[in-house]
């Protein structure tokens, strides 16, 4: 059901198109139809180098003529699929910021280069660049590095591991965290960042976890590992960072610690060492105080009420309420993100006003835990007193969607919310101010 990046690599060697098929005529014949030069290299530029260069989070570089025909089949079918370039929200559902998918003529490209005999063209004539719209930091005023560098301790049988690291954070009066932006350390083995804020009074306890393992940081999953559930800003491969939305940011207080949130994928590179550094942009007063806030069933923590059953193809979890009632008023959403761990298979939230009107915030009809995000949304939805927030879980807990330990599939057994591996979440996470 999910297309996963470790299944990908391993379908390179039968799917590949190379040798001289890739440049059909050679380099001096002319080209017609769809060519690389003047067709595909302006959407891969712009749409795929972000992930997909030297150093970048792609298992290979499409930065050349040669690399991409190299790669031809394994590109082309996943860019039908709409795995590639990864932007997992439904379009159907909003408008949102920084949108890396590719529009159906953009696709219907790659299907006639294919149809033309994947042609290179004209270098000295390439076609113009696209304008798209990248998301970047404006300005950096605080960067924060893990103390030292770190080694996955993984295995291409079990290629990931989730590591927290404890980084004091150093301005000595209030900030407001204004922009953010991360620069994973070593892209082949960084997968994704979350950078959570813990409290002063929350530091100790961060600490001590740290201090309980050896080596740098501790062992975390699906979140902190501890009682903060505050983010700061994530990373997902692709992105390049950005200001929050104008007026507002997120106050962090003098004596305050960052708990970054490593998710380490060994697969292609196997176990390598890692420093990442987190950037913020900082101000001294906002109009806005921000929360970046994560909101889910509360009975279901610590209990068995949400059940997965063992051998089930789709069970399914809600949660509804006024979200006004948690933070004292009205409020705006500003972006959205959805979290499962590795059952799942469909998620999505809404808005609906106390007169029934329904908006759809964010929705992800083919769940890949692996490519999770934020999304930002071109306007904000107002909440309001009575209004009603909801975020709709679906999980297929049989064998076929089971991940794969040792070689094998996990055999399938209850499921209820949890922090581990094994476990599950449903919850979404909203950017949200105060009117």
């Amino acid at each position: 059901m999910r297309s996963r990046l470790f299944v990908l690599l391993g379908s390179i060697a039968l799917a590949a198109c190379g040798g001289d098929d890739a440049t059909s005529g050679g380099p001096d014949a002319p080209a017609t139809g769809v060519t690389y030069y003047q067709d595909l290299k302006p959407i891969i530029d712009a749409k795929c180098l972000g992930c997909h260069a030297a150093g970048g989070i792609g298992p290979f570089e499409l930065d050349t003529v040669d690399k991409v025909s190299e790669m031809a089949g394994v590109i082309i079918e996943n860019v039908v699929a709409k795995t590639m370039p990864p932007w997992p929200v439904n379009a159907d559902c909003n408008q949102y910021f920084g949108d890396r998918s590719l529009t159906p003529e953009q696709i219907a490209l790659f299907q006639a280069w294919q149809r033309d005999g994947f042609q290179a063209g004209d270098p000295a004539h390439p076609g113009a660049p696209l304008e798209v719209e990248t998301l970047r930091l404006s300005r950096v005023d605080q960067t924060l590095r893990m103390a030292a560098p770190y080694t996955p301790q993984t295995t291409t049988e079990n290629p990931d591991e989730y590591r927290c690291f404890v980084i004091p954070w150093t301005e000595a009066t209030t900030k407001y965290v204004t922009g953010f932006a991360a620069q994973p350390g070593n892209p082949k083995v960084v997968h994704h960042v979350i950078a959570f804020y813990a409290k002063p009074s929350e530091v100790a306890t961060y600490q001590q976890l740290d201090a309980d393992e050896p080596g740098p940081g501790y062992r975390c999953f699906g979140g902190s590992g501890g009682p903060s559930r505050t983010w700061l800003g994530a990373w997902a491969p692709g992105s390049l960072g950005s200001d929050v939305p104008a007026g507002t940011g997120l106050e962090v207080q003098p004596g305050s610690a960052v708990i970054l949130q490593m998710h380490y994928n060994v697969l292609q590179a196997g176990p390598e060492p890692d420093q990442t550094a987190i950037q913020f942009k900082l101000d001294d007063t906002v109009a806005k105080v921000a929360t970046i806030q994560p909101w889910a069933n509360p009975q279901w923590l610590g209990s068995q009420l949400m059940h997965i059953p063992p051998n089930a193809a789709d069970t399914m979890h809600s949660f509804e309420f006024d979200a006004t009632l948690a933070t004292g008023g009205a409020f705006q959403i500003y972006s959205a993100g959805l979290h499962m761990h590795q059952l799942g298979t469909r998620i999505k939230a809404t808005a609906t006003t106390a007169a029934g009107v329904e908006q759809c915030l964010a929705q992800i009809d083919d769940w890949n835990f692996h490519w999770q995000g934020s999304y930002g949304l071109r306007a904000p939805v107002t909440f309001n007193r009575g209004d009603k927030l909801k975020v709709e879980c679906h999980w297929d807990n049989t064998v076929a969607n089971q991940p794969i330990v040792g070689g094998q599939p996990r055999t399938p057994t209850d499921v209820y919310w949890g922090e581990g591996t094994g476990d599950e979440m449903c919850l979404g996470v909203f950017y949200i101010a105060p009117l």
